[in-house]
């Protein structure tokens, strides 16, 4: 099922947080991926559906600077043909010894249409890397190759990357907590769940300033949403 664009926009304008809170509700409970942070710095929400690569531990006579430059390397095969407004999800086993990428493959995925990029390891020259402009999302820096430690196995397949199943066409959404998957079939029902409950909480947060105490208000009873409701005839 394809990401609409009309619930792009909506995913665009809610919190990680939330999201969290909406699958919860619908029983899932591992979404969001341990360790992976903004490495760009805040500002617009990342969203798209997933491209994944797997990478696995690197082998010398496999696993060199030369191998790079063949054609069907699964890395650079993937950001080569990655379709536009895709997340590249890389699977780097929680490893942070060596980068999952650098700031020329980050330019050229940009360059191709990318949404972001994702990965559990490390990022080479991550202060240009960040500069880019592409939303970037990692365990931290690395400055060795990739092939020191990670040999790219293969792409478009479920990985692991966080912790967190993600399997490809799944809907990613980066902010500044992190990263949450979503699947494709309740992207749509979670993404106006999640406008309207950052609605309500935000009437809620109001009320907490104003004084109101957390029973009765957070959650909210039935006293409290009924003027939260009735604030919303006004």
């Amino acid at each position: 099922m394809a990401l609409s664009p009309s619930t792009r926009k909506l995913l665009l304008k809610v919190s990680t947080a939330t999201l969290t809170t909406q699958m919860l509700k619908r029983g899932f409970r591992n979404i969001f991926m341990a360790g992976v942070r903004p490495l760009h710095g805040t500002g617009a929400n990342m969203v798209g559906e997933a491209a994944t690569l797997r990478y696995i531990p690197a082998r010398e006579d496999l696993d060199t600077v030369e191998s790079l430059g063949s054609r069907e390397h699964p890395q650079r095969k993937t950001i080569e043909t990655i379709p536009e407004g895709k997340v590249l999800v890389v699977d780097c086993r929680g490893e942070v010894g060596a980068a999952g990428v650098g700031a020329i493959l980050l330019a050229r995925l940009k360059a191709r249409g990318a949404a972001g990029f994702v990965c559990d390891g490390g990022v080479r020259d991550v202060a240009e890397a960040a500069r880019v402009g592409l939303p970037l999302y990692a365990k931290g820096p690395a400055a060795p190759p990739n092939v020191t430690r990670h040999h790219a196995a293969d792409s478009n397949v479920p990985v692991a990357c966080g912790g967190v199943a993600v399997f490809p066409g799944d809907v990613i959404v980066g902010d500044g907590d992190g990263v949450v998957v979503l699947p494709p079939a309740l992207a749509a029902e979670v993404a106006e769940a999640a406008v309207e409950q950052e609605r309500l909480e935000a009437f809620l947060l109001s009320e907490v300033k104003a004084g109101a105490p957390l029973f009765g208000t957070y959650p909210p009873s039935e006293e409290t949403l009924g003027r939260y409701r009735a604030k919303g005839r006004k």
